[in-house]
């Protein structure tokens, strides 16, 4: 596994007016490579969709053929993420003012010295001050 994936750089793949080079770049990575994920990503993507059906942003046929699609990607989801949310995650999340929830994967891509694909802001900025690599724009 090369990286840290978050819902953010996912979701700038899924849809095409968010995507951008740089989520092209990781997605061709997490292809080859693989990525490992938080146990909350599945559902943060899950529930972004179902938001997108409740809206009208697409169907849910959309939904349903994009979550296939992900599952046959080489993604790992950690198993530590919630026996680290009591202790080092919120650690984190307190030091750097991030949600608990976006900790966890600055917590996860520190665990296991690899880089973090994330388009959120705050969580770039806590990432460079934890001296975690960045990837993704």
């Amino acid at each position: 596994m090369s990286l840290v994936l978050d819902s953010s750089v996912t979701l700038a793949w899924i849809y095409r007016d968010e995507t951008t080079a740089a989520a092209v770049e990781v997605f061709t990575k997490v292809i080859s490579d693989g990525a490992w994920v938080s146990s909350l990503w599945r559902l943060e993507v899950a529930n972004v969709l179902e938001m997108g059906v409740r809206r009208g942003r697409h169907t849910a046929e959309f939904r349903d053929i994009t979550l296939t699609d992900l599952a046959l990607l080489p993604i790992a989801t950690d198993g530590e993420t919630e026996r680290q949310a009591w202790g080092t995650t919120l650690q984190l999340a307190s030091r750097n003012r991030l949600t608990v929830y976006d900790a966890t994967y600055l917590e996860l891509a520190k665990r296991r010295a690899l880089p973090l694909a994330t388009l959120d802001e705050d969580l770039r900025t806590a990432a460079a001050a934890e001296g975690v690599e960045l990837m993704g724009v």
